[in-house]
Parts: structure tokens; C-alpha cells; sequence
């Protein structure tokens, strides 16, 4: 049975910066807290945790020592309490995720009613809608949200970075049809634009497709669901202990694909029970 490994998958840039920030300052031996996990993986989180980086919820929580911002940001009020509060901050925020708060607030400045494409409760999405600051902001998800948008004059329209473009695009044919002018920047992550590419490739090829990365992470659980609708047998874990060998039965090919905030090793112990199951054979050039 063949292997087939998406290059790309694990830790994008702005996950491998974040991270390589928390180690560094970790390495201090200083009191430091991460204000929400650093990255959507419990197992790097709790690495992390390991080695003295405290995971806390709230900004109240932060009393003293260094703050690191995880790599989908804080909110505008949590950083400026951050600074009333005189603690160090260690900013791992993504430089993609920076990009989309800019425009967020550009447009908004600019006058228009901002349409933001992405998940309500996600941090990074609460993080970009917080610079909005007039109350011209819609957060939908979905099409079928768009569709219930009110008219306006100017629509401007941006995207959480782990969104697909195939939604994004959707959503912009809809508001098309709202409003005079619209605006669109698209500030969807390019790592996550391969990464769902690479996806879609490798699962038009197998029988049987492995999602590696956190339950609580969007990207992974994005890059499941477009391999869901390719190839029903498509299994979303976080580790190799959540493998059935049955899901191997009379299959002649796996392809293995992990969100962004997936650490190596994780797939690498995936691989190795792969293996370990007797089914070697092609590495797609990981």
C-alpha cells in the first residue's frame, strides 16, 4: 500500500515563528504566561507548559513576568490592558493575521461596512473584528449567512487567514448583489491555500486519507472537510494513538495530510504506526 505525504503539511511560518518564540523566552527561566494556547495543538501546548509557560484566559489573570500574544492575536482592549498593566509582551502574532486586523481596520476607516468571512468565536476573528471601530461589522461564515446581510452603499470584505477561497469567493458573488461598490482584500494565509490544494490533490488519489492536528484547530478541521467530500474514509486525528488499524483493511493507498499547527514529530509517530501496520510504500516527497 502507498503512502502519500502532502509536502506542505505541518507547521506553517507564522505557527513555526510563534512557537520558536514561546521556546526562546521558555528558555529564559522567567515567569512567563501565553494569553490563550500559543497554537491550536494540545500536545505543543502542553510542551510548552512543561517547560513554564503558563496558559491563561484572560488578561486579568497576567499579574506579572512576560505575556507571549499567540499566533492568532488578542484583541485591541487585551493588548492595551496588557500595556496599562506595565507587562513585557512577546508578540508571536502571525504577520498574516497582523495583515488582516490592518485591513479590517483600513476599510472601516475608509467608511465601509466591513463583511468579515470567518467563525464568530474564533480568536483570530474576535482579534480582527476588535479593530473595527464603528459598528458597521458582519461576521458570517457561511453563504447562507451572506444571503441575510442588509443592503448597504460600500461593502468591504475581508477573511480569516485559514479560510477556504472557494467560500470567500462565494460569500463575494452574494455581496455582489448588495451594494453599490465592494472591496474585496484577500487576506487568506498562502500556506493555507496550498495547504487545501495539496489536500484536494492527494485525496482524489486514495482510498483512505488521514488529517493529522487539534480538534479546536480551524485549519485542520477545514483541510477534513474538503477531504471528507473527496473521499468519504477521510479521518481526522490528532495523534497515532487515535488510529484504528481496521480503517486499513483491504486499502491500497493512505494519504496523509496536518493542519498548520501540527508539529513534525506528530506526524512522524502517524507514519511510523503506519508503517508499523505494514503499509509502506510511497512518501509523496515530504
Amino acid at each position: 500500500m502507498n503512502i502519500i505525504v502532502a509536502r506542505s503539511a505541518g507547521f506553517c511560518f507564522g505557527v513555526r515563528r510563534a512557537t520558536q518564540m514561546a521556546l526562546e523566552a521558555a528558555a529564559g527561566g522567567e515567569q512567563i504566561a501565553s494569553l490563550g494556547p500559543i497554537i491550536h495543538s494540545p500536545q505543543m501546548v502542553a510542551k510548552l507548559e512543561a517547560m513554564g509557560v503558563r496558559v491563561i484566559d484572560s488578561v486579568q489573570e497576567a499579574r506579572q513576568g512576560r505575556v507571549i500574544i499567540r499566533s492568532h492575536g488578542i484583541t485591541v482592549q487585551e493588548r492595551e490592558e496588557l500595556v496599562r498593566r506595565g507587562l513585557e509582551i512577546v508578540d508571536a502574532t502571525c504577520p498574516f493575521v497582523k495583515n488582516a486586523q490592518n485591513c479590517a481596520k483600513m476599510l472601516d476607516e475608509e467608511g465601509y461596512t466591513l463583511v468579515l468571512v470567518g467563525e464568530r468565536e474564533h480568536p483570530e476573528v474576535k482579534g480582527i473584528v476588535s479593530y473595527v471601530r464603528s459598528s458597521n461589522v458582519y461576521v458570517v461564515a457561511t453563504p447562507d449567512e451572506a444571503r441575510s446581510l442588509p443592503a448597504a452603499q460600500r461593502l468591504g470584505i475581508v477573511a480569516q487567514t485559514t479560510q477556504s477561497s472557494e467560500n470567500l469567493e462565494s460569500i463575494v458573488r452574494i455581496c455582489l448583489e448588495k451594494c453599490s461598490e465592494l472591496r474585496v482584500i484577500k487576506t487568506i494565509c498562502d500556506a493555507t491555500s496550498v495547504r487545501q490544494n495539496e489536500a484536494r490533490e492527494i485525496a482524489g488519489k486514495v482510498d483512505v486519507m488521514l488529517v493529522i492536528g487539534g480538534h479546536n484547530s480551524a485549519n485542520t478541521t477545514r483541510l477534513a472537510t474538503i477531504c471528507q467530500a473527496i473521499v468519504p474514509r477521510t479521518y481526522h486525528i490528532e495523534t497515532a494513538s487515535g488510529m484504528d488499524p481496521a480503517w486499513f483493511d483491504h486499502v491500497e493507498s493512505v494519504g496523509v495530510t496536518a493542519g498548520a499547527s501540527t508539529p513534525s514529530w506528530i506526524i512522524e509517530e502517524v507514519l511510523d504506526r503506519l508503517r508499523s501496520l505494514g503499509k509502506d510504500g510511497e512518501d509523496g516527497g515530504k
